[in-house]
């Protein structure tokens, strides 16, 4: 499959480049950006990289089948829409919508179109998930009862996006939604009611506390962009727990083992040689090419948009 990356974006530069490169069936062969020195990183990585110079010229490449976006929030939803009307497969970062209704829209285009269009949660890709998804359902834990999460990070540069209301930043959007979707995607379960506890500044959430009902369990979590940089997941059952230690961005963050306690022993499995973004452009080939059920559809996503929806009305309330 042939990519065009919209925007030279950091995660782009650091992430999705690099992994177009080692997966399977993947060939990057264009790249857009406006500032034409910003394209020297991917042009020493894949030398002879196209480089246009506006994102209409990589939507208008005929060689390109598919788009990575990774533009500011604010943009993911009216580029992937201009990029599967230009018949374009859409891979877009998250989150690809700030609301639930956009996601709608979003389904809507996709079907009109035939492209796929999904939003870019390499957790959903990752086998370690599969491994928690399995303890829990063969009851290894016995029933759940509390899940608990942290997802922080450090980034005090008010210049940047995601200190940009108007950009769609805030650190809810930017790394709280990955314990949301990890916690529906081990568990298949949604949640029946939310509350939170958030930190504003400059109309920019930096720190938020999450309390969510589930069927059954209950789950806790914080995250924020202006603290020390830590992540965890805990799946707490009658009989057990399972760990994650690097459940988000493990080998970047540190060593990603999940540990689940067995009898008097512990054990674990690691997983320290996966690269979670290769694995999704390679499932992403296979379902745009045969239809291939993708791992995270729009119709997931939606969900937890409309679970990130819920945590800042809970709040406001």
């Amino acid at each position: 499959m042939k990519w065009g990356i919209l925007g030279a974006a950091k995660i782009a530069r650091t992430d999705l480049a690099p992994a177009m490169q080692v997966a399977r069936e993947t060939e990057l062969v264009a790249l857009a950006t406006r500032e034409r020195t910003r394209a020297a990183p991917f042009e020493a990585l894949v030398p002879g990289l196209r480089v246009h110079c506006s994102y209409e010229a990589l939507l208008d490449d005929p060689e390109i089948e598919a788009v990575y976006i990774p533009l500011p929030n604010h943009l993911h939803l009216d580029w992937s829409i201009r990029a599967a009307e230009a018949g374009k497969h859409v891979l877009c970062e998250k989150p690809i919508a700030l609301h639930v209704s956009d996601i709608d829209a979003l389904i809507a285009t996709r079907e009109a179109t035939g492209k796929l269009i999904a939003e870019a949660f390499m957790v959903a890709h990752h086998p370690q998930w599969a491994v928690v998804r399995d303890l829990l359902a063969e009851g290894v834990i016995g029933p759940l009862e509390h899940v608990e999460g942290v997802f922080t990070y450090t980034n005090r540069d008010r210049a940047n996006i995601r200190h940009s209301a108007e950009m769609g930043g805030g650190g809810l959007r930017d790394v709280g939604v990955y314990p949301c979707i990890t916690t529906r995607l081990a568990t298949g379960a949604e949640p029946d009611r939310l509350r939170a506890d958030i930190r504003w500044q400059d109309g920019v959430d930096t720190f938020a506390r999450v309390w969510a009902d589930f069927p059954g369990f209950t789950l806790s979590f914080y995250c924020g962009m202006m603290q020390a940089r830590r992540q965890h997941m805990l799946f707490h059952g009658q009989n057990g727990w399972i760990a994650l230690s690097a459940p988000f961005n493990g080998v970047v963050y540190g060593d990603c083992v999940v540990e689940w306690p067995q009898g008097s022993d512990t054990c674990s499995r690691r997983f320290n040689n996966v690269n979670q973004y290769a694995l999704m452009l390679e499932n992403f080939a296979r379902s745009a090419r045969d239809g291939t059920p993708f791992p995270c559809p729009l119709e997931f996503s939606r969900g937890n948009q409309a679970m990130i929806d819920a945590i800042f009305a809970s709040e406001d309330r």
